[in-house]
């Protein structure tokens, strides 16, 4: 394994259009959501650790989740885990862990990966984090692995890239935010456009550099601490400073600011496990599409529905199309899957009831 590649995993997010199950106590990437045997977290760092040293892989993740990191990662020294003691988006957060890499070795080229991916094809992801990082490590790159889009999605950003590019790292145009259903159709049909799946790859050079000229204040800030960075003094100037940092991320800071961006077409399936129906596409189905996680059912006349329940409940349901059932603790969610984007609005409203 090469000495020079390290893994930034982004374990802080809360997930809470998978609530009940993700709480902000303990959100989606610590949970098993496909009943594959294995949390997300702990599948994208093994996944990142056939090509990248374990030791080399930090989790950054909010303080209030140090111990559940630990727990689920028992392979993972303290000093591993970054923590954030307040929540200000991801450029914040990248370019801290960006300048501990730096301090400890200024030629590291790394990664910035979700936590809550599902990547099938594990070796087609491993290639091409392979063909990214040698790219980087010979360019001033700020690179990102672009998803091939599958259907005309509108939950998802695109990247654009130049449509003459022959070269398998392509020079990328513009990003795009998240169209609506008919401009997504247009992305598709002109070849040129990729999911946004929030994957980058750089040197600690390019993109330290990068912060210092397109984000000076926030680079400022954190510069400051460089000489406590990977000591006992950590710990108090990130508390002290974290949290006067803008709130911001990393694309609307760096990316899309940038001209030396470029993009690499995956070649492995992808699903960012965003929503209850993204996860329906990839659980096992009955001939009626009903997707089945721990719960033992009885069904009638239902299809399309994704049902959960904890310690093997028996679920009975008759007359329902595309819902979602989920069981938890002491909440019953009973929710059409083409409202799920409003969950995260139901937490809310639920967890006033609960105070």
């Amino acid at each position: 394994m090469n000495k020079d590649y390290y893994a930034i995993l982004m374990a802080g997010g809360v997930g809470s259009r998978f609530w009940p199950v993700s709480t902000t106590d303990f959100p989606k990437q610590f949970h098993d959501m496909l009943g594959s045997g294995a949390t997300l977290i702990q599948k994208t760092f093994s996944r990142l650790s056939k090509l990248i040293p374990p030791e080399n892989i930090f989790i950054l993740t909010n303080e209030r989740y140090n111990e559940l990191v630990l727990e689920q990662l028992p392979m993972v020294k303290q000093e591993q885990i970054v923590l954030e003691p307040a929540m200000r988006n991801t450029a914040p957060c990248i370019l801290y862990a960006a300048l501990k890499i730096q301090k400890t070795n200024p030629n590291a080229v790394m990664v910035v990966a979700p936590s809550d991916h599902w990547i099938e094809d594990e070796t087609a992801f491993v290639n091409n984090l392979n063909q990214c990082f040698a790219y980087c490590q010979d360019n001033e790159a700020l690179l990102t692995l672009g998803i091939q889009p599958t259907f005309p999605n509108t939950g998802f950003g695109y990247i654009e890239f130049e449509k003459a590019n022959t070269n398998p790292i392509k020079k990328v145009t513009q990003f795009r935010e998240k169209p609506d259903y008919e401009t997504a159709k247009a992305f598709l049909a002109s070849g040129n456009f990729l999911w946004n799946g929030g994957i980058f790859i750089w040197s600690v050079k390019t993109i330290t550099a990068a912060f210092a000229k397109l984000q000076p204040a926030m680079n400022q800030l954190f510069i400051e601490g460089y000489v406590a960075y990977n000591t006992a003094d950590e710990q108090s100037f990130i508390h002290d400073h974290y949290g006067k940092a803008e709130n911001i991320s990393i694309d609307y800071a760096i990316m899309e600011k940038s001209s030396n961006v470029y993009v690499l077409p995956a070649t492995f399936d992808w699903n960012d496990l965003g929503t209850w129906g993204s996860l329906h596409e990839k659980l096992d189905k009955d001939e009626n599409q009903n997707a089945v996680i721990k719960a033992n059912v009885i069904l009638e006349n239902a299809s399309h529905n994704i049902i959960r329940a904890s310690d093997k409940k028996l679920v009975i349901i008759d007359g329902l199309h595309d819902y979602i059932i989920v069981d938890q603790g002491d909440v019953l969610l009973i929710y059409p899957k083409n409202k799920e984007q409003e969950i995260k609005k139901i937490t809310q409203k639920a967890n006033l009831l609960s105070n």
